[in-house]
């Protein structure tokens, strides 16, 4: 390990914003029965101080930089950053400390981990910005699995928000497929945000087209679920105007990314996407092409 990594580590220890519960800690009582961290339930007082405000969850924050702007812009609210790499987050720790960002914090844990930081409705909104896809993996590894959101449900309230911001379309018609699936209302979905390419989509519900999915959406058991969606000006303009690293890399390379937002509560479990109908695994691996060959995580 480098001597540099080696100082952000020992300087972490010291920023009061950063929390860094071991994994023997959360695991002491086995992988199935997490034990809660002291925090849970009380971020407010342990770790903004006091400050009232909605929590506003970034997962997979990466150095910050999206937790950090979103804090900026609305200081009534409180922003946690999460993510598993300390070199990473040592630097949005750093920046929020050196600007007095009060209502910023981070964790640092496995978001597998996340149901034993958060208590009942303690948690507004989500954000996914730009997770590794899991294109070949387990769909239980991604961050809009039925899986996670089980465990989100556990600490999002009734009316709390998760929003998907991508560059990879898999994972974009993943997470619509598994909204349509379960009847999760879609409050606003785009294929091409910044309008970058000639594409039939706006912010609203697409078109039908030639893509298979796309078109038994369209035209499916499913297409009663999808709503009446807000215009593109009417989205919040931290939407395009906030972006991560990872963002204005793929922007600076024409790629279009696509965002989502929806309500992930309801009644019951939920189901991911089984037929074919509803996501196509195969064909939309080939829509992905090859050029996704590192995890944003």
């Amino acid at each position: 390990m480098g001597h540099d990594k080696l100082r952000k580590f020992a300087e972490n220890e010291t920023f009061a914003c950063l929390l860094q519960p071991s994994a023997e800690e959360v695991l002491s009582n086995g992988y199935a029965n997490l034990t809660d961290h002291p925090v849970k339930g009380h971020w407010v007082e342990k770790m903004f101080g006091g400050h009232e405000g909605d929590i506003i969850l970034e997962l997979g924050c990466g150095k910050g930089e999206y937790t950090l702007e979103l804090a900026r812009r609305n200081p009534d609210r409180n922003y946690i950053g999460v993510d598993i790499k300390g070199a990473r987050l040592w630097r949005g720790a750093k920046t929020a400390i050196e600007e007095g960002l009060r209502n910023v914090a981070f964790l640092r844990t496995r978001i597998e981990f996340i149901t034993a930081f958060f208590g009942p409705d303690e948690v507004s909104e989500i954000w996914l910005t730009f997770s590794d896809p899991q294109l070949r993996a387990s769909e239980n590894k991604r961050l809009s699995s039925a899986m996670f959101l089980e465990r989100y449900r556990t600490f999002l309230k009734p009316e709390g928000k998760i929003h998907l911001k991508t560059d990879s379309r898999f994972l974009y018609e993943y997470t619509r497929a598994v909204a349509l699936v379960n009847g999760l209302p879609i409050l606003a979905s785009t294929e091409d945000l910044y309008g970058r390419q000639a594409s039939p989509a706006a912010v609203g519900v697409a078109p039908c087209s030639a893509e298979k999915t796309l078109r038994s959406e369209c035209s499916g058991r499913h297409s009663q679920r999808l709503r009446t969606l807000p215009a593109e000006n009417e989205l919040p303009a931290e939407v395009r105007e906030v972006q991560t690293y990872y963002e204005t890399m793929f922007l600076e390379m024409g790629l279009p990314i696509t965002y989502m937002e929806f309500l992930p509560y309801r009644e019951g479990a939920y189901l991911n996407p089984r037929d074919p109908e509803d996501f196509d695994s195969a064909y939309w691996r080939t829509v992905e092409g090859s050029r996704r060959t590192f995890s944003h995580q």
